[in-house]
């Protein structure tokens, strides 16, 4: 029976609001400091000790680091949502247990061995040391615990940098690793931060002498001052991810799928559909299944122009509508709706601000094209170069072909929903660092190590 995402995410819900969470106060004091140089100085000491481990007691760590993220999944999604006010609990579960399931380990540090008459070469993946991090708020804790096992696997330790709009989450995720550490026979301080995070201790943090490696996920800004510090930055940033659907796509399916990766999490992966660009023979079916079947409601233009005021104030993002569903979208233009709408839909031009700028919330304007080329055409602009994530729902194998070397992403997903390409619901590893910036693509153990090659001349052919 194929996974109905709706229906688990619906089951999840309920499960919650029968049941009481603990209150839960900030981080302990496992890998919390109040300066950036001590936390980068206990870092350095515990990766001394991880660089010096068999992977088979690196994966110890790992282990327990994922138990410890699924007891606690319930707790960090609560956390996240009431911090930052963004998401749901019930998703941001289902993202914690599928960052603990599914984020490579030690398995993705491999050996590459060429062997001839002239003797053995070995390449080995190694540590960089203290990894500088930072994280954002709209997966704070996911981030955390995703990078720090990629990080561990690879022998380094790590210090985050997190967003100050999520601090008691991601704090929380750096207490915990630490303790699962601790418990697995690791040293304490394998991921370190500070207890306030500013600009500052960013700043201090990027241009830190003990520190050869950054990885930023987040906006635009942070990933360019990352990759202007003069040292090896991964950066992950943003993305305005466009789903083409064509006239050979299932579009009963398709409808279904779109909305649910529109709506998980309320649109807070940054790989989720931000746009929809339907040919003219399909897109009245589309909008029709979408709303008839799929909970979404369809706004005129003078609700266009109210919802684009309220959540495009003064032309810029309003990071109170971020991460928000649509009924609290719609209600504050003065619109209540039933409980089972779940997204807004519209028609518009590709310029259409609502359309044109990545909103993070679960509104999907729709825009009409005459053509395959035409779609492919707007997709590409409406991405904006970000060379992050697209989606297509067709049928046709040449135009998916075509689809994908036009539009040059670091994931693309054919027919099914958005979050398939990190593993839910589909093939394939976890990340919620995605590098489309920096081509690493989906960000795993083995990015975060440097190769060095040993060669041996002459001798260790057996041949």
């Amino acid at each position: 029976m194929p996974l109905n995402e709706k229906m688990v995410q619906d089951v999840v819900k309920e499960v919650l609001a029968s049941m009481k969470f603990p209150e839960v106060e900030a981080a302990g004091e496992h890998g919390v400091f109040e300066d950036m140089d001590e936390a980068v100085l206990a870092a350095g000491r515990a990766q001394k000790v991880i660089r010096k481990m068999s992977m088979d007691q690196r994966e110890k760590i790992i282990s327990a680091i994922r138990r410890k993220t699924h007891e606690n999944a319930e707790t960090l999604a609560r956390i996240g949502v009431e911090e930052t006010g963004m998401g749901n609990v019930g998703d941001k579960i289902l993202k914690h247990h599928l960052v603990a399931d599914k984020t490579p380990g030690t398995e993705d540090i491999t050996t590459t061995a060429w062997s001839g008459d002239r003797g053995l070469t070995l390449v080995e993946m190694g540590p960089f040391g203290v990894i500088g991090a930072i994280t954002p708020c709209t997966n704070p804790s996911e981030t955390v615990i995703c990078n720090s096992i990629g990080m561990i696997a690879g022998g380094n330790t790590v210090v985050f940098n997190p967003h100050p709009a999520a601090v008691k989450t991601s704090l929380f995720a750096v207490n915990m690793i630490n303790e699962a550490s601790l418990e697995a026979g690791g040293p304490d301080h394998v991921a370190c931060s500070v207890a306030k995070p500013t600009i500052e201790s960013g700043n201090i943090m990027m241009n830190h002498k003990d520190i050869p490696l950054i990885a930023a996920t987040g906006g635009p800004g942070v990933v360019t001052a990352v990759l202007s510090s003069g040292k090896r930055g991964i950066g992950a940033g943003a993305g305005n991810p466009p789903v083409l659907v064509d006239e050979t796509a299932d579009i009963r399916k398709a409808a279904r799928d779109i909305v649910n990766g529109c709506v998980f999490d309320n649109n807070l992966p940054c790989i989720a559909e931000k746009e929809v660009v339907a040919l003219d023979g399909i897109a009245d079916e589309l909008i029709h299944d979408m709303s008839a079947e799929n909970g979404c409601y369809i706004i005129g233009k003078d609700e266009q122009e109210a919802l684009t005021a309220v959540v495009l104030a003064g032309g810029k993002l309003n990071r109170k509508c971020v991460g928000r569903d649509a009924r609290t979208l719609l209600s504050m233009i003065g619109i209540t709706v039933p409980p089972d709408i779940r997204c807004i839909v519209f028609e518009g031009e590709k310029e259409h601000p609502l359309i044109a700028t990545e909103l993070m919330m679960p509104i999907l304007g729709i825009v009409r094209v005459k053509d395959f080329d035409e779609a492919v055409e707007t997709a590409v602009w409406l991405e904006h170069g970000n060379r992050h994530s697209a989606h297509i729902h067709s049928k046709n194998i040449d135009n998916i072909t075509k689809y994908a070397k036009a539009i040059d992403t670091a994931i693309l997903v054919k027919n099914a929903p958005s979050y398939a390409a990190i593993g839910f619901g589909g093939e394939g590893f976890c990340t919620f660092t995605i590098a489309s910036r920096t081509g690493e693509g989906l960000t795993s153990a083995s990015t975060f190590t440097k190769r060095r090659r040993c060669v041996m001349s002459d001798s260790l052919c057996i041949r």
